[in-house]
């Protein structure tokens, strides 16, 4: 069962009037913890692409753990909504995604390449999320394997 607007005030620490004031309905909060995420992601991507590092920190944030974990469940409940079709993902998805993806193929130079290693990023996300999360050991050797030569 999806939690209640008292429950989600509740556990953000607010007034259920003053989620409400920001949050008008269910599909607006949503939006705006899918936009949150999707903003944090951005960020720390558009930095590894700016010091070259844009496909190791894909592969290297795909293994969740902690509190990213739990917001990562979050997403994946939302994206099943959204493939069911109870939801609609803001277009703001989409195109992040594509961003990120134009980030990693300008590093390694190669679209293949670049599908292989956010591909092999979505896996490890998934991994994490069924409760089987890749050891550090695993992303290291990946990393080390997918890009041992960037081009």
């Amino acid at each position: 069962a999806a939690p209640t607007f008292d429950a989600v005030a509740a556990a953000a620490g607010v007034s259920k009037g003053g989620l409400l004031h920001h949050f008008r309905d269910r599909r607006a909060l949503t939006h705006g913890l899918v936009l949150r995420a999707v903003a944090c992601t951005d960020g720390v991507m558009t930095e590894a692409a700016r010091t070259g590092a844009a496909a190791e920190t894909w592969l290297r944030a795909s293994a969740v753990s902690g509190t990213e974990h739990d917001v990562a469940r979050a997403l994946l409940a939302l994206a099943r909504l959204s493939a069911g079709g109870r939801l609609d993902l803001p277009q703001e998805v989409t195109t992040a995604v594509e961003r990120w993806a134009e980030m990693i193929e300008a590093e390694v130079g190669d679209p293949v390449r670049a599908d292989v290693i956010r591909l092999t990023g979505d896996g490890l996300f998934l991994d994490t999320l069924r409760g089987d999360p890749p050891t550090a050991k695993r992303v290291d050797d990946l990393v080390a394997h997918l890009l041992e030569s960037k081009s």
